[in-house]
């Protein structure tokens, strides 16, 4: 599989300029960049990058408008916010809308780049400890650019075991975690994810996470497993 491109957006120039070198050392095609989400935007569309590297304050538009509209225009392009800070409401609002995770800016030249490949691959971006403060922290709190609530009601099409699933999805198991927990093959764990994502219109892990403590099937304070 040939690397992702990627475009780089962030109001500081000296970062945007290390992750590119960071990148393009590693084999990583850096498409562009952009200097705020309004030229994020532009650039999107026409260079229509596989993965966008997305600050999230900056001027002219922040990279949460500017996250919204690219996923609006583009749904396969998938994001990760840049932030300073790991409880940001900003990053929690940007995985609602179908942000496939966040890095932190002092991440590691390997992990950036390591990120960038699994996103690119359709995968989820989700540290557990810290996507779990995170949601932990916000979800009581949120509410859709629509003003939309997940309830209940949210999840009340799925199966008993979709909502198992749906569960330790949530507290960050992979599929082969979830298929050694629940005494299933692999390939039926993955059947059950792609049906819940599907029900629920959940682009990925990220908002799976994200619904499944908004609706109360994990509650914050639950142990991991």
């Amino acid at each position: 599989m040939s690397p992702p491109r990627v475009l780089v957006v962030d109001d500081q120039e000296l970062i945007r300029t290390g992750f590119r070198l960071i990148l393009t050392a590693r084999g990583i095609d850096v498409a562009g960049e952009a200097g705020d989400g309004a030229e994020a935007v532009r650039a999107a569309d026409e260079l229509r990058p596989d993965v966008v590297l997305m600050d999230i304050r900056m001027p002219v538009m922040d990279g949460l408008e500017a996250t919204r509209q690219i996923l609006a225009h583009r749904p396969e392009c998938r994001v990760l916010m840049l932030t300073t800070f790991d409880l940001d409401r900003y990053v929690y609002a940007a995985l609602r809308i179908g942000a496939s995770g966040f890095l932190l800016k002092d991440v590691t030249a390997d992990h950036l780049a390591n990120a960038v490949r699994l996103v690119g691959t359709g995968d989820a971006l989700l540290a557990p400890s810290i996507t779990r403060r995170l949601v932990e922290r916000f979800a009581s709190q949120s509410e859709t650019s629509q003003g939309e609530e997940r309830t209940e009601t949210t999840i009340a099409g799925l199966t008993p075991r979709e909502r198992e699933v749906l569960t330790l999805v949530g507290r960050g198991m992979s599929n082969a975690e979830l298929a050694a927990e629940l005494f299933l093959a692999e390939a039926t764990v993955k059947t059950h994810v792609a049906r819940i994502f599907t029900k629920l219109t959940l682009r990925d892990r990220a908002q799976a996470v994200v619904v499944a403590y908004e609706t109360g099937l994990i509650k914050p304070g639950d142990p991991d497993r």
